[in-house]
């Protein structure tokens, strides 16, 4: 606060906090204050509404639990966003070690120009793009085919693959990020020591920047999993006939049931689950949340 104030002035500063405080009210502390109110509430048309019938009750989110195939679906959301966890890391993590410690300088603006390129365009466009890349007959199958890799096209939108690779291209760069802030910070001086004691390359990454990195690590995978299993574009356009995400079912509760009433409980599970699952996560992995606010 003292920074503010001393860097913009108390006008500028009040200005600030006010935008803050709106912005924190008005689209994210009230909205979900009323869905929280109405997930107790029944569904009732609009002239029962107020009436005798009109009880909170815990009915909405025993709904959930009374479907097996909405369970089904949400252990099969939180399976496939840990894999999209995991694949992001996979592809991150080296290259924010040589943006960070290997490519020189003068390219590093090019690369993250390059990076960002993709964030220019929507989430829907891109999704539409990846549709049409992994079509049956599209640009992916038909490069494979020349080239002899496979012999016969694959159906990529089939099951959750589409749905993975889609989230994968959209919330890589939520890994990368932090990982790359956290590995920057490390002194090289730590690297050249470790390899001048002869360590090999593994055992320098598993014993010295891994552990300097855990903190990004942390939030990037955080940020990934939760975006994943709350998105709702790419798997509504990537899924296949087998594949169902959890936020289709909220979808449907809410928009095409007209029940806003369950499809908040359902809301309400879904962000509680998800926190539940990475509470756990951290806990194996002995992460804090100070670790990830770094």
């Amino acid at each position: 606060m003292s920074d503010l104030l001393n860097r913009y002035g108390g006008l500028l500063t009040a200005i600030f906090i006010l935008l803050t405080a709106f912005w924190l009210l008005m689209l994210v502390i009230l909205p979900n204050i009323y869905l929280f109110e109405n997930s107790f509430r029944p569904y009732l048309p609009v002239n029962e509404m107020g009436g005798p019938k009109d009880v909170y009750s815990l009915n909405n989110y025993l709904t959930f639990f009374k479907s097996p195939i909405h369970m089904n679906v949400f252990v099969w959301t939180i399976i496939y966003s840990s894999l999209v966890t995991l694949i992001c890391f996979i592809i991150a993590y080296p290259l924010a070690y040589y943006m960070s410690k290997i490519a020189p300088d003068r390219i590093i603006p090019t690369l993250f120009l390059l990076l960002f390129v993709p964030l220019w365009v929507s989430e829907v466009l891109r999704s539409f793009a990846w549709f049409i890349i992994l079509a049956l007959k599209g640009p992916l199958n038909s490069t494979l085919l020349g080239l002899g890799i496979i012999e016969a096209p694959v159906r990529w939108i089939m099951g959750f693959r589409g749905v993975v690779i889609g989230l994968v291209y959209t919330y890589v760069l939520f890994m990368l990020f932090p990982i790359y802030n956290a590995i920057q910070s490390l002194d090289t001086n730590q690297i050249e020591a470790a390899e001048d004691l002869g360590s090999p390359w593994w055992r320098t990454h598993l014993r010295v920047i891994l552990p300097h990195s855990k903190p990004g690590i942390a939030s990037g995978a955080v940020m990934v999993f939760m975006l994943s299993a709350g998105s709702i574009l790419v798997p509504t356009l990537l899924a296949s006939t087998t594949s169902r995400w959890f936020t289709e079912i909220i979808q449907q509760w809410m928009f095409e049931s007209q029940d806003w009433n369950t499809g908040s409980a359902y809301a309400f599970l879904l962000l509680i689950l998800c926190t539940v699952f990475v509470s756990v996560v951290m806990r194996v992995f002995r992460v804090k949340l100070s670790d990830i606010a770094k």
